[in-house]
């Protein structure tokens, strides 16, 4: 027998928050080495015109010094001053070209990998999110979400792109000037250049990390605004219908005046570190100058090596310049992209078994074997709940708000998994099934349609890919909107809106049943399907789906009644429990709650939301979650 599930709360409670735990950068980076590793062979052929670029950079002053001593040549040497000197121009400028040359190259070949390794962390990152339960998205908050994505996409190429281009770069000259100065010279140049570059680095990445702080505070006051104009643009008529504006306004402003406040420190800090990389820059080409200038006075240097050490020294510094920014924008980076590998390793809540088979469908049988459900630990929705839907048969649930009708359809679709007991479609429980093949074989009417913002065609045909246009507007007859859609000036072409909001409730619904009805399953679910209709045209689209749904499994969810009076059975819950079941002449003759509804709504109430008995007031009230 299959153990009883982990209630959700205590799963969902255990899966790995990026926010909650430190993690290292060396994590990041190993998690990012993979999605490079496909790209080692442009990684390795970038890293050679990288070295090439620095040895041609490095070769730029050694060429400078040549040109300068040959300058000193003895009077009415024609030769010397026509030939040598024009030679070393031309090798001059070829070395300068071939920096720039390599480093263009450089690019040119990495350019793919860049782009390849942010396409292939954005696209799994958007498919992972698409395999997260219900209750996550239920739960996140959009504007504040699609702000950490849009980080972590540039935080690869920001990361790639300093790494490969400014530290690694960097690096290599430094030990190839220390090299040449502890060669050529003596090794005072090679300890000074060393000590200023230990130095300039151990400041910057001090007070790096230590202004971290305000770059992380300034970056999560910036999400906190975007969500919150994000929010109140996404309710745009609920704003209007409370006369809100100035509302949202102060909120909004609120969050800008912190975000302002904390971009002030970043910034001041930011000038703290600048003034104390250039006191440190200019200590060290002093010290350097100084010496060098002493060694051509006594004669142990000539002036081309005065003007190749002040070379180097501007080679060396002009990138170390910006070292401060570039790490910091890695370690930004690291941080924005961990964001998303968390988003990534957030786990599933609801995942395929291993050796998950896809759902083999004879004859759509639907039961529900004694499941016990709770959205949250302490707050239980459904309790010992057991019926079945025979093959080709209709059963419809009704019951007052809280009931626990709807949660029927969304443990149908496993959205959440049961806490106890099974469910089974054709003999199989809906644990052992991959979860596409399951949706795959389900088609729902929900009883709050969210549309794509795009054409009545396209969220039409999104009920089946591939649909022709003939089939689109024959689902949109049979869900009776086809006339309207013809009358617009568009037409099918006719764009809906941002979650459809340029239709009317009623529109919405029948695009939502022509989608259903052009998927076409073997099993149906109409979650209140026709809540948003008027009278005539809810009688005319409940006779096209009695149509639809004839030799068709289906669960038909409800409040009005009427709607469901030629259901094979009908079952009646309340708190949770089916309290009743039968026909509904059965159910008539039995006088029991369901009857008691039906006289209310025969007596002038139907229509006007959920039903309730005189007898439990507290149920109208006593709604559960996404119950």
């Amino acid at each position: 027998m299959r153990p009883a599930s982990l209630p959700a709360s205590s799963r969902e409670a255990s899966a790995p928050s990026g926010a909650a735990v430190p993690r290292s950068d060396w994590r990041t980076l190993r998690k990012l080495f993979p999605y490079l590793w496909q790209y080692r062979w442009r990684v390795g052929i970038a890293l050679g015109f990288m070295v090439g670029a620095k040895l041609a950079n490095v070769g730029v002053p050694l060429l400078l010094k040549t040109l300068v001593d040959s300058l000193s040549i003895p009077p009415g040497d024609t030769r010397a001053v026509l030939v040598v000197p024009i030679g070393l121009l031309i090798a001059y400028g070829l070395l300068r070209l071939s920096t720039s040359l390599f480093g263009e190259l450089r690019e040119l070949i990495f350019a793919k990998a860049t782009e390849g390794t942010a396409r292939s962390i954005s696209l799994n990152t958007f498919r992972h999110l698409h395999d997260l339960s219900l209750r996550f998205h239920l739960e996140r908050q959009t504007g504040g979400m699609t702000r950490d994505i849009e980080r972590g996409t540039r935080a690869v190429h920001s990361l790639i792109s300093y790494s490969l281009y400014s530290i690694f770069p960097t690096l290599i000259e430094v030990v190839l000037v220390l090299a040449l100065l502890g060669v050529k010279f003596d090794a005072w140049f090679a300890w000074i250049t060393l000590a200023a570059l230990v130095l300039y680095i151990t400041f910057t990445v001090t007070v790096t990390n230590w202004r971290t702080q305000f770059r992380k505070q300034m970056n999560e006051l910036d999400s906190h605004a975007h969500t919150r104009a994000i929010d109140s643009l996404l309710n745009y008529e609920t704003v209007k219908y409370f006369n809100n504006e100035d509302f949202e306004s102060r909120r909004y402003d609120e969050s800008l005046e912190r975000l302002r406040k904390a971009s002030l420190k970043a910034q001041t800090t930011l000038s703290m570190l600048n003034t104390g990389q250039q006191l440190i820059i200019a200590t060290g080409l002093v010290a350097m100058l100084w010496r060098a200038t002493t060694g051509v006075v006594d004669g142990r240097m000539t002036l081309g090596d005065l003007v190749m050490i002040n070379a180097f020294m501007i080679q060396l510094y002009i990138p170390l310049n910006f070292l401060g920014v570039i790490y910091r924008e890695i370690k930004q980076s690291l941080t924005d992209l961990d964001k998303m590998f968390a988003l990534l390793e957030r786990e599933r809540e609801v995942a395929d078994a291993p050796g998950a088979k896809p759902l083999a469908i004879t004859g759509p049988t639907v039961r529900f074997e004694h499941v016990e459900f709770s959205y949250e630990r302490d707050r239980p929705i459904l309790r010992d709940v057991s019926f079945e839907i025979p093959a080709g048969r209709t059963v419809a649930v009704v019951g007052p708000s809280g009931s626990g009708k709807s949660t029927l359809a969304r443990l149908l679709y496993r959205f959440y998994d049961v806490n106890a007991g099974r469910i089974t479609l054709d003999g199989q429980d809906l644990r052992d099934v991959t979860q596409s093949s399951l949706r795959r074989q389900i088609g729902i009417v929900p009883q709050d349609t969210v549309l794509f913002n795009d054409t009545v065609a396209y969220n039409i045909a999104y009920g089946r890919a591939g649909a022709g246009q003939d089939e689109v507007e024959a689902a949109a007859r049979a869900a009776r909107i086809h006339d309207f859609i013809a009358s617009t000036p568009k037409g099918y072409d006719t764009v809906v809106g941002e979650r459809g909001l340029k239709l009317s409730g009623g529109e919405k619904q029948r695009v939502a049943i022509a989608r259903t009805l052009l998927k076409n399953p073997p099993f149906l679910i109409f979650d209140e399907a026709t809540s948003a209709l008027d009278s005539a045209n809810e009688r005319a689209i409940q006779a096209e789906l009695q149509g639809v749904a004839r030799n068709k499994t289906a669960l038909v969810i409800a409040h009005r009644l009427s709607t469901v009076v030629d259901a094979h059975q009908i079952l009646v819950m309340e708190r949770g429990r089916i309290i009743e079941r039968g026909t509904h002449a059965e159910l008539l003759a039995s006088n029991g709650r369901y009857a008691g509804m039906w006289r209310l709504q025969q007596s002038g109430a139907e229509g006007d939301g959920p039903v309730a008995d005189p007898k439990y007031p507290e149920d109208v009230v006593n709604g559960n979650q996404m119950a």
